[in-house]
């Protein structure tokens, strides 16, 4: 008797700590779930991705995707911990379970991109460009020699020089020829004789700068003849000059008239 009283006691407290446990781990995995969120650069607000999100109470962590989003079991009051290389680290606390949007923000300044392209057009850059801007200039229409040969006939007059010879269009075209022709040159002499370079050797600045590189500007010959101890010798013997008497070579005053 005494062995079945023992018995039936003992069958009812393992049924009472099976439900107990079976109530315990019902409530668990009732205050536990899956909290969603997307995390974004507190500068830019975009969204970045390869953020580990670490769950500190359940010790599970993982990454979001390359949409930003993220998902991690979670209970109230459970703290989770944001972090990813370049970006100061984040703990945020699950207060509900809604949506998270969680701002990292960068541990060091990130440069805009800059795209740097050619400005300054070489003299014989702009002359290309310019070439294929008046085709008709410096194409098949172009001032060519009155002498032309063909395989076979020997020399004889070239039709199209007779014609831009005589013709208005042509001379037209001749005289813009020379006129660009004659803007290459100037071009050629900016190029080599520019403020950059003629302030690191003379050392001027602003206004004097500018009226010493106009009163002893070089010519087209012996810019293109020059060589660079040769060039930058007479710069500075102009520089001498200069130095000398700067009021040479100044235009007069306009006379006012009365």
């Amino acid at each position: 008797m005494r062995k079945l009283l023992q018995s039936v006691s003992f069958g009812r407290i393992m049924k009472l700590w099976l439900l107990l446990l079976l109530c315990t781990s019902s409530t668990v995995f009732a205050q536990q779930k899956t909290i969603e969120g997307i995390v974004f650069d507190k500068g830019t607000t975009d969204r970045i991705a390869k953020i580990n999100v670490l769950n500190t109470n359940t010790g599970k962590a993982v990454y979001n995707n390359l949409k930003g989003e993220f998902s991690i079991a979670a209970s109230i009051g459970d703290v989770l911990i944001f972090t990813r290389l370049e970006y100061y680290p984040d703990t945020v606390k699950v207060q509900n379970f809604g949506s998270m949007a969680v701002y990292l923000k960068r541990n060091a300044i990130q440069l805009k991109e800059v795209n740097i392209r050619d400005t300054l057009l070489s003299p014989q850059k702009w002359l290309a460009a310019t070439k294929s801007d008046y085709t008709k200039i410096y194409g098949s229409l172009a001032y060519k020699d009155l002498l032309s040969t063909s395989p076979g006939s020997g020399a004889g007059l070239s039709i199209d020089a007779l014609y831009n010879a005589l013709s208005r269009s042509g001379r037209n075209a001749a005289h813009l020829q020379e006129i660009i022709d004659a803007d290459f040159k100037q071009k050629e002499i900016d190029y080599r004789f520019n403020k950059t370079y003629v302030s690191n050797i003379t050392g001027l600045t602003g206004m004097q700068l500018n009226d010493f590189m106009f009163k002893y500007r070089p010519g087209y010959y012996q810019v293109k003849t020059a060589s660079e101890y040769e060039f930058i010798r007479s710069i500075r013997n102009n520089l001498k000059r200069y130095l000398r008497n700067p009021r040479a070579f100044a235009i007069a005053p306009l006379l006012q008239s009365k």
